[in-house]
């Protein structure tokens, strides 16, 4: 039973984690194309300390349970599983935004080009996940100390990193949240069962957690702008690390409280086809607010991004159901067997029994 609860909290974070992402895209498209925020630019300016970092922290929550596989099976679940999902869609998004939404081949074929050493769009993220994967396995593999490599990417995320490469500013952003996930995973899944059992003194926490948050991103040197968000004090180095680490916790606290709700299963099953909805809500969004702009049928910035945001999340639901329904393009949310790593579980050759020589069952 304790399993289950984990599990099944751990897909309400991640419900919510997307609706997040979703809605950071949503409604900075919305107010760039107006130029003007809206009311949700303040909902999104709140959730910004730890809006990404905890998606990362998340997804690094159930390393250690695959870290000591060999690296074949590994890097099949890790490593591969993103990227072939990343290299679909990415040619999927180019060849619409570029090829056929500017009529432009020449610059759809470069943008496939660099995509493979420069992370396309909103795609960075499913990039980002195998490059930490296989980052996590090497130190692992050579017996790195936990400490020493979290001070270091504590420090990586606190210096202002700007290269040349998309893919090195993302990953010194970001891996401490990844690393913490994993290294903090047991403490993170006890918190989790303390919180279930006790609510009342999780929500207390909560709100402290709330007002502090508010208090350091509505700080003096806070901006609203059309299509980005400058905090206060909370921009600052060191003081961002800190929030981050805090809200991701906070999500899971509140996940573990929802889960116990049956009214929020809608979003425990988001959580649970989460892949789904990352990869597929890009075209849909930018379809909807260009023609709800176009006619001009909502004017209020704020009210539009919720539409958007809806907008968003339905469409790639439905594609999903459709594709369930009829049974094609299975491929653009299941990896085939073909893109496995022969040998390993799902692929066209059959894992192999070590001891008999003979195909596992």
């Amino acid at each position: 039973m304790a399993a289950t609860n984990r599990l099944s909290w751990v897909d309400m974070a991640k419900g919510l984690s997307i609706f997040l992402v979703v809605m950071y895209h949503s409604t900075l498209g919305v107010g760039d194309a107006l130029g003007e925020p809206g009311f949700m630019h303040y909902v999104l300016a709140f959730a910004t300390p730890f809006r990404m970092p905890e998606f990362f922290l998340i997804s690094g929550l159930f390393l250690s349970s695959v870290i000591s596989r060999p690296w074949p099976k590994f890097a099949d679940r890790r490593i591969v599983h993103y990227l072939y999902f990343y290299i679909v869609w990415a040619i999927i998004q180019i060849v619409v935004k570029e090829g056929i939404g500017n009529a432009d081949p020449g610059t759809a074929l470069s943008y496939l080009s660099w995509a493979i050493v420069q992370p396309y769009g909103v795609l960075w993220f499913i990039y980002l996940l195998a490059v930490f994967g296989t980052v996590a396995k090497l130190l692992w593999t050579f017996r790195v100390p936990h400490a020493p490599v979290w001070i270091a990417a504590a420090i990586l995320q606190m210096l202002p990193v700007h290269t040349a490469s998309y893919a090195l500013d993302q990953f010194a952003e970001y891996f401490v949240y990844f690393f913490t996930g994993y290294i903090a995973a047991p403490h993170v899944f006890r918190l989790a069962e303390e919180v279930q059992k006790s609510p009342k003194l999780a929500i207390i926490g909560l709100i402290v957690w709330a007002c502090i948050e508010a208090a350091l991103v509505f700080s003096p040197g806070f901006h609203l702008f059309p299509d980005h968000v400058q905090m206060g004090i909370a921009e600052l180095p060191g003081f961002r690390l800190m929030l981050a680490i805090a809200g991701a916790i906070a999500v899971c606290v509140v996940a573990a409280l929802l889960a116990k709700l049956p009214s929020f299963d809608p979003l425990r099953w988001l959580g649970a086809h989460s892949i789904v909805i990352y990869l597929s809500f890009v075209i849909p969004m930018a379809i909807t607010r260009t023609v709800l702009i176009k006619f001009g049928l909502v004017t209020d910035p704020g009210i539009l991004s919720l539409i958007v945001i809806a907008a968003s999340v339905a469409a790639p639901v439905a594609l999903y159901g459709l594709v369930q329904w009829t049974g094609w393009g299975k491929f653009l949310f299941e990896r085939p067997a073909w893109a496995h790593i022969p040998g390993t579980p799902g692929s066209l050759t059959p894992p192999i029994d070590r001891a008999n020589r003979v195909p596992a069952e």
